[in-house]
């Protein structure tokens, strides 16, 4: 697959740079390190110690978490020295972070954390071939032919990976054949982006279409994945006309790509899709990064008195980086600095490298499950579509990731009138046409109830959606999946946990609730258009385009 990092001289100066981060003065380690009360220290490790000693006796509850799959194996339940072991070894991870005092600042408290979460992860028994009665059964059956294969496998991660083992067999994925195969044409292509509109798949439409706007990093195509878990494929089904942006992967000579031009664009696109189907209106749909962009173009629009934004759905996104949330622990001013430097040196801040970085926000599940799996176990990685399409990264523009973090640093998208646009000030308030707004259960980039906060910045209705999964398995979830569930209802309370308790549980992808709200405010139903494109805008190539594949 695309975008992949063969740059054998990168690994080592990786993990120079992330160590740099972690390990600096002002880094998650030596924040931990500081916030430590003595006294509470003493008492922590003093409970330690009492807890190791019950431990020994075979007097202690503690239990592994059933979820947890690091201790699956019955071994550890049934073997007494490996159950004492996975007793200390939780008792130990609970001191560490009751380490951390409750009243630390949220920025100071999510580095903390995430040396914390770094250390009791990587201390775990089941990272070493001993600790791990599975890695040892399946060594012992195999007479050792697990362990070369691992270690092979592991010597071509330090090359090729970055020094992180893989987290996926990507081999039988191909965009074009498997991946991103929804029907449409290019509609538009820009130095910037290619406009896909998709073939619709009923013989009546509604009249309003809509808009996909996706992040600037990461290709589009995580919503339009294998046939049956692509929101494009579904979009259509449900009678609505559908459209994507397809951003190009930037080059060092595209560096001075930047969120003022992506909004220009974006604009560019909503302008067309309006032109293409003779509409005043569009129903836009931002996901993550790309619902930043879309609330800066709808309260631009909004400022200048424009209806042309319908509905607004974002998606995942974050709002007010005041948050509480574990991508606190990456803003401190040395590394924003470090990390303009970097990207403005190389033109680019490649994807793989960003990808590299949050993985530590997960380590055990993004880290040591697959160096367990890989190097232990000396199994491949399984294929899986959402995560093929994640290690197909794209880079970000140097000038986009520049305002990004200075987005990020100053906070001011959320102040009326904080940010510009084409000079023109921007306040997310004079957005106030319907809005859907989703999270996820477990996202730990942009936790739900951050997520839910943002609304309370936005004019207008609103519905609030959560969703089971994390951050991008919340998104890929279609219908027919009976584990799926969401939580739904209008948005009026101020704290998301009272919403919860009002919202109404409801089983099934939220992509069906979303699609008959936005059908309901999307017109009536039309002739389903015979061709694609327009006079004007004549289809240029098949969907997915060029740009993905770059």
């Amino acid at each position: 697959m695309a975008g992949k990092d063969t740059d054998t001289s990168a690994p080592a100066k990786q993990l120079t740079e992330t160590a740099s981060y972690l390990f600096g003065s002002d880094g998650p380690f030596a924040t931990y390190l500081r916030a430590i009360d003595p006294k509470a220290a003493f008492d922590q490790t003093m409970e330690l110690y009492k807890t190791m000693f019950e431990i020994a006796l075979g007097k202690s509850e503690i239990t592994p978490d059933m979820r947890d799959w690091r201790f699956q194996d019955q071994t550890w339940a049934h073997n007494p020295m490996y159950h004492r072991l996975a007793q200390a070894y939780l008792a130990m991870t609970e001191a560490v972070e009751k380490m951390i005092p409750e009243e630390l600042p949220w920025e100071d408290k999510a580095r903390a954390q995430l040396a914390a979460s770094i250390v009791t992860s990587a201390m775990s028994p089941t990272n070493t071939l001993l600790g791990n009665p599975a890695a040892m059964a399946k060594t012992m059956e195999t007479g050792g032919s697990n362990l070369v294969r691992g270690f092979k496998a592991f010597l071509e991660d330090m090359v090729k990976n970055g020094g992180l083992p893989k987290q996926v067999d990507d081999s039988q994925f191909e965009v074009g054949r498997n991946l991103a195969v929804t029907p449409g044409k290019v509609v538009l292509k820009t130095d910037m982006f290619e406009l896909i509109q998709y073939t619709p798949a009923t013989e009546t439409v509604h009249e309003v279409p809509v808009l996909l706007i996706p992040p600037q990093i990461g290709r589009y195509y995580f919503t339009d994945l294998a046939p049956g878990r692509s929101f494009a494929e579904y979009a259509v089904s449900q009678g609505l006309q559908y459209f994507a942006i397809s951003w190009r992967n930037p080059s060092p000579d595209e560096r001075n790509f930047g969120l003022e031009d992506y909004a220009k664009s974006a604009l560019e696109a909503v302008e067309i899709v309006t032109s293409i189907t003779g509409q005043k209106k569009a129903n836009v749909v931002g996901f993550c990064a790309g619902g930043i962009l879309t609330s800066i173009v709808s309260a631009y629009l909004a400022a200048k008195g424009s209806k042309m934004i319908n509905t607004f759905t974002m998606c995942v996104t974050m709002l007010d980086f005041e948050n509480d949330a574990s991508l606190g622990a990456f803003r401190l001013p040395t590394m924003l600095a470090v990390a303009k430097a970097q990207s403005a040196m190389k033109g680019i801040l490649p994807g793989g490298d960003l990808h590299k970085l949050f993985s530590w926000l997960r380590p055990n599940d993004l880290i040591w499950n697959y160096w367990v799996n890989n190097y232990l176990m000396g199994d491949t990685p399984a294929p899986f579509d959402i995560l093929a399409w994640n290690n197909d990264s794209t880079n970000m523009a140097a000038k986009l990731h520049r305002d990004f973090l200075q987005l990020f640093d100053s906070n001011c998208l959320v102040e009326p009138g904080g940010y510009e646009l084409m000079g023109a000030p921007v306040s997310l308030s004079d957005i106030k046409c319907d809005m859907f707004v989703v999270g996820a259960v477990t996202d730990h980039l942009t936790p739900w109830k951050c997520c839910y906060k943002s609304r309370r910045h936005l004019g207008g209705d609103t519905v609030f959606a959560l969703s089971n999964g994390g951050h991008v398995a919340a998104l890929v979830n279609p219908p027919g999946n009976p584990k799926a569930y969401h939580w739904i209802g209008p948005a009026k309370p101020k704290d998301p946990d009272k919403w919860l308790e009002k919202a109404e549980k409801t089983s099934g992808s939220w992509w069906e609730s979303w699609a008959k709200w936005c059908a309901e405010r999307s017109g009536k139903q039309i002739p389903a258009p015979k061709s694609l494109g327009s006079n004007q805008f004549p289809p240029l190539i098949d969907a997915p385009g060029e740009y993905v594949t770059q």
